[in-house]
Parts: structure tokens; C-alpha cells; sequence
């Protein structure tokens, strides 16, 4: 006789500002005595807390007639062949309780709660207790009904027949369980059948079954099943099926035809309300952008019609425009409800950034024909200002020092279409400690940015419905002043969009993005250096850049449960092609040697492009193995023989390389004398760095990290100056600077301060046979630790 089983619902089946500096000579950190003897002297006293630390496990204070759990074993017992790393994977899952914590043999969580002397009634007994962990008892583990558990794990992966014995193995003041599972090879899927009574529910289930996850040949798995059941409700959902619950669906089981097989039948329940099998329409649609949580959504107010929605307020006094919140509201009367729809209103609504909440409400429509909702839009607004003051002070590894101010005014409605104006104003002083020569410099920086809602086009441009487009201006002016050196003034501004294609991928083109730069005040000091340096010289002439730049962003971090999460970036951004062309359709020759200008201007003519992608293995137990590779090329052609100051490429610091200053690597084999000119770092036109860290946790918010950075900065082979080695194949691999060290970091969730201590393993600059310095390494040594150490503060994890 067949075995048929009815799987009842499923259940009876079963931010980059960082402050940076050097160690000083006084940071000693290892102490020692003539002829060895503080070796000695460590060894004992290490030994000696070894037996200190041991001897106060707490369990000399468990009660007389219980022992410490410390964990359980599972041991797989079978005839065939199977996937023993997973079916142990699952069958761990079920193993309670957790036992006490265990670092190298030794519990230190139950050693402060264990701690004798102290009084638990008193405010340090107190503070002791809860930083430490109650002993886990072999008195709270029930062996035999873990057992249960694990073969109901493994029955829902399709080893129906398990058995699962256990053995506890007892030592002095400890014990631990063995669990034994004896286990076949798991049924897999025979076929899916449909028996759907209702003839347009099974209409719409058919025709989507080719995207059915249960497969033919797969094991069978209860998760599988579930995840089914919810991707047919949202197809379901999106043909207005919009009472429909998984639980409405049902698989049966028979095990019966063929050998280590089963045959899984979908049917309806017995018994679901006529609502389920209804499909919806929307009748009436609601819209109040300027509701309170206090408030009730029913109360009586003022409203008015608006392209057959109802606006709840008055007209006149509408904070956005009505056609505005119509562009992202994708419920309309007499349609028939679609949850993607839905989920698109609400995503759109939020992404505005004028609402601190948005919600939906969906009721039956009080007509006479059935099959109708009227839905509500909720919008509960954020202040249309918004005024921001930051302070600032900031320590860079070149020894700069001092505050920095940001002033900024946020209006997120400014014409009416949830625009958003953001006019910032900031200002830094920053002064070289311990220098004579009186080195100071000061800025300060008006900026004005207009973002759109909306792509601002003659023409129409199709995104993804899921998210806002956005059209940007911005214009700014910064102006630095380097105290006995010269004033640099930059104009720039920039228009562009910026679109999301799905939750992960994200571009951005600027068609225009227009920079001018000017140096005065040139101090004859300022000149004697670059007079000494052709290359630095030519990269701080006069500067007008018009281009366009373009970005494409993949990242996958956002999504839950991901093992392997991934980052990649595109960037790319070219200037003075078009003014080139124009001076070459009127007959003008365009040259480095005699370069042409715009507006009585020398306009900078070149290509840039970089990649980088991340990758983020998460181990478990919350540490993380993350890695990064940077490359990037740039070139300067036509009009200019080197590239803009502020389009080159710079390595070193603690987003880069961390265990060299900041800017200070390269280019190629060159060796900058940072000490001299701290600000006049020389970068290059291609760039390479590698980083690998593994993060873990230490305790709550404290994390830690391990990580070795490498890469550098190279001239391009036809670049006119001679500073470094040029960028070449067969060499750039032994030219790399190579860093490592460790990390802390205060990690609160929204605000992240690092810590990372670094030295260096490979300097590029050394000759060829000479550059790995590791031999070199004296951390006793008050003068090597002074030259090679680097710690490095800043907000934010380095990638």
C-alpha cells in the first residue's frame, strides 16, 4: 500500500575624514634587561599566570552533584555514501545548550562569574557577574530529547529514517555528550504535480511553473518547500490575489514509487476563505503627505480630487506638488492590484528623503461589487531644514594639525518637487607641529548642490521603477592658502545623474563637470621647488579641466546571509576632447609643446580609468576575511604633456597602504623626502594596490584585524620626466611597497574609529636585493620603531 502523508502548512512533516600620525620615539612597548635576563624574567611571570589563570577556572565552585557541560559530538554512522559535512551541518543545529566559552582551555566569561570572594549582593559583585557567563550544567542538556531534534533536522532534508543514539562522557568536574546518527543517502524529488481545484489559481500556478524551485533529481528539502510556497504567493500577489497566504498551499508526499524517492502533489487546503481566490482591484486611492503618527488615519479632514485621487488637505496649501508624489504612487483606481506595484510606491516614496515614514493601508471597498480596495498612503514628513555644524580636529601624518568647521543648510523642498538645495560652507586651519619655518595653511569652501527627482532631459531616458532617478548641480569655490608658499584658488562645476538599476547596481554620468584652477602668490621658496622638479612644476600650472566622468557601482554587501559578498566599481572620465576637436576643425594645430587655450586659458586634455573590487568572506562567528585590488591608468595626449595635479594617482596612507604616510609611495623606485615637502607629494599615472585583513571580534564592540597591504605608483613610459622608474611589465612586481600590521577598531554600528599600527615589509626605493626590509625589524629598537611605525586613526573601515 502506498504511504501517502499530508504535509499540514509544512510543520507536521518534520566616512572618510581620519586623523593620522607616527609613533613617537617615547611609545616603548617591550622592556629588557642586560644579558637576557628579562627574557627569563617574561617566561616566569608568563608561566606563572598561566597557573594563576588556571587554577581559577570556577570549578572548584560547581555544585557537588553536577559537572561543567563542555560540548557535544556528533558522529555519522551509514552504508552509504553521502555529503557528511552537510548532513552535519544540519544536525548541529540542533545541539542545546551552547557550553561556556572557551579561549586555549580556559573560560575567563565563567571565571568572573565563578570568582570566589566577591559578594554578588554588592555593586562590584554586581558589575562581576554581568560581564561574566553562568556555568552551563550537564543537569540542563537533555540528551534524548536533542536526539529527537537532530533526526527531525535531518528527516527535513529527506533522511526520513534516521537513527540518532547518544553516550555522555564524564570526567572529574566536566562532561560532554557524543551523539551517534545513523543515516541513508536523503530521498530525492521524483516529480511535482499539480492538483489546484480552482480552475484561475491553477491557471496562474501552471504558467509559472518552469520557475519552480524543486527540482527533479534534487534531495528533497522542508526549506526548498517553504521557499516554493512564498514564490507562488508573490506570483499570486502580483495577479491580485491579494488575501492569498502561503499556508493555503499544501505538498503531498509519497514515498512509495520509486526507490529512495518521493513524488510531491501541490493542492489547495480544504478550507480557505473566498477572499483567497479573489482577485482585487483598486477602487479609491487615498493620499495624505502630511500625516501623524498621533493621528488617526480615518478622522475627518479636508480633501480634494487630483487626476482621480483623493489628496487629503488643502490645495492651495500642498506641501510637494501632487503630480510630484503621483510619479512614485503605482497604485491607480480600476487597476488590478500588483504587490510589485505596491513595493515600488512604497520604495519610490521613501527615496524621496522628504518622508520619515511611508505606509500603506488596504481595506475593502464599501461599493456593491465585491472585489475592490481602497488603499491609503501615509506620509508622515521630515522638516523641510535642516542645519548641520561640524567640528572637527584633524592630525595627518605629515604632522599637520587643527580644526576644521562644516556649516551646512539642507532645504529638501525648494521649489515644491521635493528638490533638495544643500548650501554648505567649510573652513580648516591647519599648522606643522615642532616646525621652526612657521608652516601653516587655512581654507575655506562655499558649496552649493541642487538635486532633482527626476531625470532633467529633452528627451525620455527608461530606468528601473523601483527607484528615483536623480538629476544633480553643484557649483563650489575653494580657496587654500599655504602660508609663505602661494594661494590656490578652484572653481568647479558639475552636472550629472545618477540611477539605480536594481537594489545592487548603481551608475553615474556627469556630461559636464568643469574645474579652474589658478596659483598665485608664488613665494620664491614655492619656486625654487619647483624649479628643482620639471614634473611637480608642469602639474601645478594653470588648470582648466571640462570633461565628463562615468561610474558604475556593483555591491552585494546590503543582502542578508550572503557567504561571499562582492564589490566592484568602474570609473572613467575624460577632459579636452571636444575643445581639441573644435581648434582642429577651425586649422589649429593642438600640441603639449605649444598648448592651445580656451577663455585665454591652457586646458588640460586626458583619459582616466580605475576598477576596484572588494571581497568579503564571512568565516562565521563574525569574523570576516576581506580583500581588495585597485587599478588604475590615466593618460595625458594633445594639449597636455602631464596630467592635472588633481587627477593624478597617490598611494600610501590609511585607506591605502597603511604603513607609509599618507601620499608618500612612488613614484616607481623614487624616494619622497616628505619631512621637506610635506605637501608636495608627486604622484603618477597608474596605480596599483593590493589589501587582504581578517576581522574578528574581541568583545561587543571592539574588533580586531590582521591585514598586509601592497601596491604603488608609476609614470607612464612616454611621460617627459625622469622621476622613478616608468610603469613597465617585467618590473613593476619588485616594485611594490609592501605593509602589514594589526588594527582595533570601536565599532558602534553608525560610527566606526580604527586604529591600525603598521610597518613596513618592502621599500621600493632600496636597491633591487635590499628592498624587503623584514630582516630589519626591531621593535626594541627606539629608533626603528620611530622610522617604521605608522599608526593610523580614521573613521570608517579602510575598504
Amino acid at each position: 500500500m502506498n504511504k501517502l502523508k499530508s504535509i499540514q502548512g509544512l510543520t507536521n512533516f518534520s566616512s572618510p575624514l581620519g586623523a593620522r600620525g607616527h609613533i613617537q620615539n617615547n611609545s616603548n612597548f617591550f622592556f629588557t634587561s642586560p644579558q637576557g635576563e628579562g627574557l627569563g624574567v617574561r617566561c616566569g611571570f608568563f608561566l606563572f599566570l598561566l597557573f594563576i589563570l588556571s587554577s581559577c577556572s570556577g570549578l572548584s565552585h560547581l555544585p557537588k552533584d553536577d559537572k561543567l557541560y563542555t560540548g557535544a559530538e556528533i558522529k555519522l554512522e551509514t552504508t552509504e555514501r553521502v555529503d557528511k559535512g552537510k548532513i552535519k551541518s544540519v544536525a548541529t543545529e540542533a545541539l542545546r545548550p551552547e557550553p561556556n566559552k572557551s579561549y586555549f582551555g580556559m573560560r575567563p566569561q565563567l571565571m568572573l562569574y565563578m570568582m570566589p570572594g566577591e559578594n554578588p549582593k554588592t555593586k562590584f559583585g554586581k558589575w562581576i557577574k554581568k560581564r561574566g557567563d553562568a556555568p552551563v550544567l550537564m543537569s540542563q542538556v537533555k540528551p534524548q530529547a536533542t536526539g529527537a531534534v537532530i533526526d527531525a533536522k535531518l528527516f527535513n532534508i529527506g533522511i526520513f529514517n534516521s537513527i540518532t543514539s547518544y553516550k555522555i562522557v564524564e570526567k572529574k568536574r566536566t562532561a560532554s555528550v557524543v551523539y551517534s546518527s545513523f543515516v541513508h543517502k536523503p530521498y530525492t524529488v521524483n516529480e511535482l504535480t499539480y492538483a489546484i481545484r480552482d480552475t484561475n489559481l491553477n491557471t496562474v500556478i501552471m504558467s509559472e511553473k518552469e520557475k519552480s524551485f524543486i527540482k527533479q533529481g534534487d534531495d528533497y528539502n522542508l526549506d526548498v518547500l517553504k521557499i516554493e510556497r512564498k514564490r507562488i504567493d508573490a506570483v499570486l500577489k502580483d495577479k491580485g490575489y491579494f488575501y492569498f497566504n502561503p499556508d493555503y498551499l499544501l505538498f503531498k508526499a509519497d514515498t512509495s514509487v520509486v526507490k529512495h524517492s518521493i513524488s510531491l502533489k501541490m493542492t489547495l487546503k480544504d478550507s480557505i476563505p473566498e477572499s483567497a481566490i479573489t482577485v482585487y482591484r483598486i477602487n479609491k486611492v487615498i493620499i495624505n503627505q502630511d500625516y501623524s503618527l498621533k493621528e488617526k488615519s480615518d478622522s475627518a479632514q479636508n480633501s480634494f480630487i487630483y487626476e482621480n485621487n483623493i489628496f487629503v488637505g488643502n490645495e492651495d496649501n500642498m506641501n510637494i506638488n501632487p503630480k510630484v508624489i503621483l510619479r512614485s504612487v503605482y497604485l491607480k483606481k480600476n487597476d488590478v492590484y500588483v504587490r510589485e506595484n505596491h513595493n515600488i510606491t512604497l520604495n519610490r516614496l521613501m527615496s524621496m528623503g522628504s518622508f520619515k515614514f511611508v505606509q500603506l493601508k488596504f481595506s475593502d471597498s464599501d461599493t456593491t461589487a465585491t472585489g475592490y480596495l481602497d488603499v491609503t498612503v501615509l506620509m508622515t514628513p521630515m522638516p523641510n531644514y535642516n542645519f548641520q555644524a561640524e567640528l572637527d580636529l584633524v592630525t595627518k601624518s605629515n604632522d599637520y594639525s587643527g580644526p576644521r568647521i562644516n556649516l551646512s543648510l539642507l532645504d529638501r523642498n525648494t521649489f515644491r518637487g521635493a528638490e533638495f538645495l544643500n548650501l554648505s560652507m567649510a573652513g580648516s586651519f591647519e599648522a606643522q607641529l615642532g616646525n621652526k619655518k612657521n608652516l601653516y595653511s587655512y581654507s575655506w569652501n562655499p558649496q552649493a548642490e541642487l538635486t532633482l527627482p527626476r531625470f532633467l532631459v529633452p528627451f525620455y531616458i527608461k530606468t528601473n521603477s523601483l527607484y528615483i532617478p536623480k538629476t544633480r548641480f553643484l557649483l563650489s569655490y575653494n580657496y587654500l592658502k599655504r602660508v609663505n608658499y602661494f594661494d590656490m584658488n578652484t572653481f568647479q562645476f558639475i552636472y550629472g545623474y545618477k540611477w539605480k538599476d536594481d537594489i545592487k547596481q548603481e551608475q553615474e554620468v556627469n556630461p559636464m563637470n568643469i574645474s579652474y584652477t589658478t596659483i598665485g602668490n608664488q613665494s620664491d621658496t614655492f619656486k625654487a621647488l619647483l624649479d628643482a622638479n620639471p614634473f611637480l612644476k608642469k602639474s601645478y600650472e594653470e588648470q582648466f579641466i571640462a570633461g565628463a566622468s562615468y561610474s558604475f557601482t556593483y555591491n552585494d554587501q546590503m543582502i542578508p546571509g550572503k557567504k561571499v559578498q562582492f564589490y566592484f566599481q568602474l570609473r572613467a572620465e575624460t577632459a579636452g576632447n571636444l575643445f581639441s576637436l573644435l581648434k582642429t576643425i577651425g586649422g589649429e594645430k593642438v600640441s603639449a609643446e605649444n598648448p592651445s587655450k580656451v577663455v585665454g586659458s591652457v586646458y588640460s586634455q586626458y583619459f582616466k580609468m580605475s576598477v576596484e573590487g572588494r571581497n568579503y568572506l564571512n568565516l562565521g562567528g563574525k569574523s570576516k576575511f576581506a580583500t581588495r585590488l585597485f587599478a588604475g591608468a590615466a593618460r595625458s595626449y594633445g594639449n597636455s604633456s602631464v596630467l592635472p595635479y588633481s587627477k593624478q594617482y597617490f598611494s600610501g596612507g590609511p585607506n591605502s597602504i597603511r604603513a607609509f604616510p599618507i601620499n608618500s609611495v612612488g613614484p616607481g623606485t623614487y624616494l619622497q623626502n616628505t619631512d621637506v615637502n610635506s605637501f608636495l607629494q608627486l604622484g603618477g599615472d597608474i596605480k596599483l594596490e593590493m589589501n587582504a585583513e581578517y576581522r574578528f571580534d574581541i568583545y561587543k564592540f571592539f574588533k580586531g584585524a590582521l591585514f598586509v597591504d601592497a601596491g604603488n605608483v608609476w609614470l607612464q613610459k612616454t611621460n617627459p620626466t625622469s622621476i622613478g622608474t616608468p610603469f613597465l611589465f617585467s618590473s613593476f612586481m619588485n616594485e611594490l611597497a609592501v605593509g602589514a600590521g594589526l588594527g582595533l577598531r570601536v565599532d558602534v554600528s553608525f560610527f566606526v574609529l580604527r586604529f591600525d599600527l603598521a610597518m613596513p615589509l618592502r621599500k621600493p626605493w632600496l636597491p633591487e636585493n635590499q628592498r624587503w626590509v623584514t630582516n630589519k625589524i626591531d621593535f626594541t629598537s627606539p629608533t626603528w620603531r620611530s622610522q617604521n611605525l605608522v599608526l593610523n586613526i580614521a573613521i570608517g573601515y579602510p575598504f
